[in-house]
């Protein structure tokens, strides 16, 4: 019996879109239109890393404990003429490349680019990590990227590289504290448009003026007198930016015990991390937070972004191409037709309260044996104390306000 011919499917990712919302890194991170994916720029290091944490099968390295913390890894972008492994060193060639990660099932194949013009080209990457975009399904994003641990070099630099390193470290809050504020955005519930306090801000802080950014990032919409005696600290000096207190103190207190968490799971990890940093993201949005009741948590526990609506077979292959318009065509064979990820009709995700993961590892490495790195757990340990901190601040500003009621 002949085995009927199957119907050819067609999957469009649309186009591209610088990510508005980065606080930190290198330039250059793209988001797919619907801002469910995130395209960055990277390192066949990095690569690695991502698929060795995807793949861990030996728990002797403790890698497969931080799996929860870091994004999910879908596969390589490239510009690139065939299919290639990922953990290979890519040269950019023409042709951009999906090479996804096995949960994905199926394997992309390429096709031509003859009547792509130069500007379609110009916006992907040429060899860029896919991976879930954190910052989806927030309405009002505030956003922190924390510089983790105490040395900045690799072990393979070069002698006048680690002198200027290590003079950075001890010219910053690195070195004493493990930590250094990148940067970060926050949102006020009556403004569309957030607040951004970029590199030079974070660079500008000591040790002792932390707290101050903690507090500038976590800030508190309450009303209070402003020299009320029973504070022990000052309160916000915009009373109507932020999240209302008792949900503020909701999400300091959650995010807290998942801090604690990442750092436990940090420290039976044989791993050194230089450059990494933990991205904090919470909703800014009074209403979604509200309704949020306090879910959050690591990458793992976002709701799966969906790139496949139905399973393919082994055999499947998808063929890749970009039109005139910059958009990426993916045809496939397959037994049923799905919707385009541009046209499928989309709901405003479960509110969610606050996500954190670890993110850069261009400059990561895996030493089995030698234990975990003492610098980032270092990191950890100040970024604890200054949201406990932060927390008994808030406690403190709702205490006086039942007391003025």
């Amino acid at each position: 019996m002949a085995a009927h011919p199957k119907a050819k499917r067609t999957h469009t990712l649309p186009p591209t879109t610088p990510l508005s919302q980065q606080v930190g890194g290198h330039a250059g991170v793209h988001v797919t239109e619907d801002e469910s994916l995130l395209l960055k720029p990277t390192q066949p290091r990095e690569i690695a890393f991502y698929q060795f944490v995807r793949d861990i099968a030996d728990p002797s390295t403790g890698l497969h404990t931080l799996k929860a913390w870091i994004p999910k890894f879908f596969g390589l972008l490239s510009l690139e003429g065939k299919l290639a492994d990922p953990t290979d060193n890519i040269d950019a060639g023409v042709v951009p490349v999906i090479i996804p990660a096995p949960e994905l099932e199926g394997t992309y194949t390429s096709c031509s680019l003859d009547n792509t013009n130069d500007t379609a080209l110009s916006n992907i990457p040429s060899q860029s990590l896919v991976l879930q975009n954190l910052l989806y399904g927030y309405r009002k994003p505030c956003v922190l990227d924390v510089k983790l641990g105490t040395v900045l070099y690799d072990d393979d630099a070069s002698e006048e590289k680690k002198a200027r390193m290590i003079k950075k470290a001890a010219e910053t809050t690195t070195l004493q504290t493990g930590v250094r504020l990148t940067g970060f955005q926050v949102y006020s519930n009556h403004s569309p448009d957030p607040i951004v306090y970029g590199k030079a801000y974070g660079y500008s802080l000591n040790a002792e003026q932390l707290q101050e950014g903690i507090g500038n990032f976590f800030p508190c919409s309450i009303s209070l007198p402003l020299n009320n005696a029973n504070l022990e600290t000052s309160p916000p000096s915009n009373l109507n930016t932020g999240l209302p207190a008792d949900t503020l103190l909701t999400l300091l207190t959650s995010l807290h015990g998942s801090l604690t968490d990442l750092r436990i799971s940090l420290s039976g990890a044989h791993v050194r991390i230089v450059g990494g940093s933990v991205l904090i993201v919470y909703e800014g949005d009074w209403e979604r937070a509200i309704a949020a009741s306090g879910r959050g948590g690591g990458p793992d526990s976002l709701e799966e972004v969906e790139t496949e609506e139905d399973e393919e077979t082994e055999s499947d292959q998808i063929e890749v191409e970009v039109d005139e318009q910059g958009e990426i065509i993916m045809e496939s064979i397959s037994g049923s037709t799905t919707e385009t990820s541009s046209s499928c009709s989309c709901t405003d995700p479960q509110p969610r309260l606050y996500t954190i993961s670890l993110i850069d590892f261009a400059h990561t490495r895996v030493v089995p044996g030698e234990g975990p790195d003492q610098g980032v757990l270092t990191g950890m340990d100040t970024l604890i104390r200054l949201v406990d901190r932060r927390k008994q601040e808030v406690a403190a500003f709702i205490e006086v306000e039942k007391s003025n009621d």
